[in-house]
């Protein structure tokens, strides 16, 4: 099983684990919604995406990028994308819910879809980038 998983395409394997690391972010950013009052969309964002993090770190880096690099580099490196990518999902949510209008519930999965591409970008780009050993000129 693990053969094939990780002759998928690493697009395919970030499709399906930041799905399922989306799905857990939406869960909490729920939760949170549902049990304060959907007033604190932001503060449950927040939460949500600090909780979750724990999460997709592990999960990206096992089961998507295959990474053995040093766990607290590659933790912050995670968190400044993270970082990028939560401004994006913030900014794009309250777009949604204050100029377009749109429950919090709905804009929270359109800014997590958009989010979701700078998020793969930046995680193989920069967070789970290695250098390739014996390369010409490195």
């Amino acid at each position: 099983m693990k053969k094939f998983w990780f002759s998928l395409s690493d697009k395919i394997r970030f499709l399906v684990i930041g799905g399922f690391n989306a799905g857990v972010s939406y869960l909490l950013y729920s939760l949170f919604c549902l049990v304060w009052g959907e007033g604190i969309y932001q503060i449950a964002l927040a939460l949500a995406w600090a909780i979750s993090s724990v999460v997709s770190f592990t999960t990206q880096k096992f089961l998507v990028f295959e990474s053995r690099g040093n766990w607290l580099r590659e933790y912050a490196k995670c968190c400044t994308t993270w970082f990028f990518s939560y401004l994006i999902n913030a900014g794009l949510l309250e777009f949604t819910v204050k100029i377009l209008g749109l429950n919090v519930f709905i804009a929270q999965i359109i800014a997590t879809l958009a989010a979701a591409v700078f998020t793969y970008c930046l995680f193989k780009k920069f967070a789970f980038r290695h250098k390739v050993r014996g390369a010409k000129g490195g």
